[in-house]
């Protein structure tokens, strides 16, 4: 949708020019406090499931076990990466995803590439529009949602977006910031990882 469109560049833009001194202050911070590279960047499936480069502000150490497998989050998530997730300053790299046309300002958020195989026919249905930097189930919980609860949530987006619903959803997203709530799932450091549904 070209209006969309045009919303997403100009939210982009505009978050880019405000935040670009605090942005510059959170790259000088990771760099000091977690090192090279500052940027965690990984494949994700965009729009049909299309992969994309996403682009983060990277919130964990690089520590490995003895067979050089990365240690579990809590392991490796640290005090400052904690801070960075909590208010959301992890997320802002992702305007360049957004101007590139790879990610929206709102919609679904892109996960691993890993679960488009485990998906159900409706809860691959997330993947009809452009994946978003916040979306409807990260105003509705976000990581204390179960995943059935998050891939409903994404769906009812897919099936009602509107522009005045894009605007609730940011507007929800700044109170959410703010109160820093939904930053993790019961018992672990971020989220479980996604396993499939039972058929």
């Amino acid at each position: 949708m070209l209006v969309k469109r045009l919303f997403d560049c100009c939210v982009a833009i505009m978050a880019l020019t405000v935040f670009a001194l605090p942005m510059l202050g959170v790259a000088l911070m990771v760099h000091s406090k977690l090192g090279s590279p500052v940027l965690f960047t990984q494949m994700r499936p965009g729009q049909h499931g299309k992969p994309f480069r996403m682009l983060k502000f990277r919130t964990m150490l690089d520590a490995v076990d003895q067979n050089g497998d990365p240690l579990p989050d809590e392991k490796r998530l640290t005090a400052f990466g904690q801070l960075l997730r909590s208010t959301s300053l992890d997320e802002l790299p992702g305007l360049f995803n957004v101007l590139k046309g790879d990610m929206s300002v709102v919609g679904p958020r892109p996960l691993l590439m890993d679960y488009l195989p485990l998906y159900s026919q409706e809860q691959s249905r997330r993947h009809e529009v452009r994946p978003g930097i916040t979306g409807w189930a990260q105003v509705n919980g976000r990581n204390a949602l179960s995943w059935p609860e998050k891939f409903a949530l994404d769906v009812w987006y897919v099936d009602n977006r509107s522009m005045w619903l894009d605007l609730k959803i940011l507007w929800l997203t700044a109170l959410k910031v703010a109160r820093r709530d939904g930053i993790s799932a019961a018992g672990e450091a971020t989220m479980p990882r996604f396993m499939g549904e039972v058929e």
